[in-house]
């Protein structure tokens, strides 16, 4: 694989690695910030669902800049937002003000889940674009973990202020996203099909792919072409009515499946679970741990065996272990607990963690990829924050062990669209695809 794009693909998929910190680093705060500010449920629920709240509005207007202004300069302004959400949130002296900042983290990340996988699939060749993209999702699985073992080394410094260092650390690394991005090219497709700007893209294009220069031109050119003449149709029209349901369905189920509600309130469920507060901690970091490893393995298999069968294997991992876990909380026996989270966690990494952002980038037109990314990453966010939100009063008022039942019954309808609904995506161009799926 060419160096240099594997290269570039790393650098814009550090954007997915402040996505995974931001996120995730609220775990070891949230219950400090509870305290302090004395949060009612619904209120602490808001607190911590409010980054994601900013997702929602980041990734559903991340389409727009992606395609006015380019990918990589998107992609600088998302690192800005990172950097002074990080600072604002750790400065913080009350709830409101906490919030509005971890609302501009959460615009960050809703962007840079439309402009970071959008950008890596369309610089990628074909025959290796799965695995590619997945850097963007093992990325937010090291921000994940990391968050888990900065909370975890953390708690204790600066007394019980220990939870503004949690939030602060992620101004470093956002600031070294902002300085790398400034030296990715622009996407090639973006420069023929929004500038017109072939010999830019040619430059790019034959790093990409060197023999096949002219080739991907006029198979781009012909992707512009096949719409000159025709009426114009608005992105939410029937022209696109399948590749639209098909990223609404899986972002659906990515967070049906209940993995932002453990992301985020690990510690508590494990506290729930009888643990004390330390050693919550240090299981969380265990989540992290598991989510990486398994994260690795389904970016080996994604290009080999296929999108469909990691679906078909997370699907059945997430049945297994959302049971036990329900079983666990019903019963209040709590001996395999921490293993049951495991397994979960390895199941969504493997299938909907290792899969979503290359399936949703793949599926949609090159005249609308944008909007369709922006779209994705829409439904997954709006669901990511009202389970969030809510996961704390269902909880505390119909019993974990009900939730994670919910989350079961989901999953079971998650196998049912993969075996009946989901489309072979691996090894085409996206002008292929776009023929395949917009024939359906």
């Amino acid at each position: 694989m060419n160096r240099k794009i594997v290269l570039w693909s790393i650098t814009v998929a550090l954007g997915g690695f402040l996505f995974g910190l931001d996120t995730a680093v609220i775990s070891g705060a949230e219950q400090a910030i509870q305290k302090l500010w004395t949060l009612n449920d619904f209120w602490h629920g808001l607190a911590v669902a409010m980054a994601l709240y900013g997702t929602v509005f980041g990734a559903a207007l991340g389409g727009w800049p992606s395609d006015a202004l380019g990918r990589k300069k998107t992609l600088f302004w998302i690192g800005i937002l990172y950097l002074v959400s990080a600072l604002g949130s750790a400065l913080a002296q009350d709830v409101n003000t906490f919030m509005v900042f971890r609302f501009i983290g959460g615009l960050g990340v809703g962007a840079s889940s439309v402009a970071a996988p959008l950008y890596i699939s369309e610089i990628s060749p074909a025959k290796s674009r799965g695995q590619l993209v997945a850097i963007f999702q093992f990325n937010i699985v090291l921000g994940i973990l990391i968050a888990y073992v900065s909370n975890y080394a953390l708690q204790g410094v600066g007394g019980e202020e220990s939870w503004r260092w949690m939030l602060g650390i992620v101004a470093l690394p956002s600031l070294a996203f902002i300085i790398f991005v400034l030296f990715v090219p622009e996407s090639p497709r973006w420069l023929i099909i929004k500038r017109g700007d072939e010999n830019s893209a040619r430059e790019t294009l034959e790093i990409i792919n060197p023999g096949e220069v002219d080739a991907s031109i006029k198979a781009i050119r012909d992707s512009i072409h096949q719409e000159v003449g025709k009426r114009v149709e608005p992105f939410f029209s029937k022209k696109y009515s399948w590749p639209i349901l098909l990223a609404f369905l899986f972002a659906l189920f990515n967070q049906v499946s209940g993995i932002n509600a453990v992301i985020y309130y690990a510690p508590r469920i494990f506290e729930l679970a009888g643990q004390g507060a330390s050693t919550a901690l240090l299981s969380s970091t265990g989540i992290g741990v598991v989510n990486l490893i398994f994260t690795m393995v389904g970016i080996t298999l994604i290009d080999r065996f296929g999108r469909k069968l990691l679906m078909y294997i997370g699907s059945i991992g997430y049945i297994l272990s959302l049971s036990l876990i329900a079983y666990s909380f019903f019963t209040e026996s709590y001996t395999g607990i921490t293993l049951f989270l495991f397994m979960f966690i390895a199941a969504h990494a493997l299938g909907q963690g290792a899969v979503i952002w290359v399936f949703i980038s793949e599926i949609f037109p090159n005249q609308v990829r944008a909007a369709g990314q922006s779209f994705g990453s829409f439904t997954h966010w709006i669901f990511a924050a009202l389970i969030a939100n809510v996961f704390p009063y269902f909880a505390n008022n119909f019993g974990t062990g009900s939730v994670f039942l919910f989350f079961t019954a989901m999953m079971v309808l998650q196998l049912l669209f993969v075996a009946f609904m989901m489309p072979e995506t691996k090894g085409a161009t996206l002008e292929d695809l776009e023929k395949r799926i917009m024939g359906h």
